[in-house]
């Protein structure tokens, strides 16, 4: 399952631990187990990200995927039923 990260000051659902950046999230449907999981793993992907900067310039500027996908971000499951706007691709 997919899920598009998209930095934001408004109305984010998760934060970075490294350096509090907030996300919004655009999930494909799951169950509570799947978010669950998948909620460990973007906490991973974004503690990831500062490998080699520590501030919230170490994430991506644009929305990312995850887990990474290398198809176009519009046509990913999580931006399509996760109804995902512009903003966010």
């Amino acid at each position: 399952m997919q899920v598009l990260c998209k930095s934001s000051k408004d109305a984010v659902e998760t934060c970075c631990s490294v350096c509090g950046q907030g996300f919004v999230l655009f999930w494909e449907r799951q169950t509570r187990m799947e978010k669950a999981t998948t909620l460990r793993e973007v906490a991973k992907t974004l503690r990831s990200h500062h490998t080699r900067k520590d501030g919230p310039e170490a994430h991506p500027d644009r929305g990312f995927l995850v887990p990474e996908w290398n198809g176009p971000i519009a046509f990913s499951g999580a931006a399509i039923l996760g109804n995902a706007p512009s903003w966010a691709l």
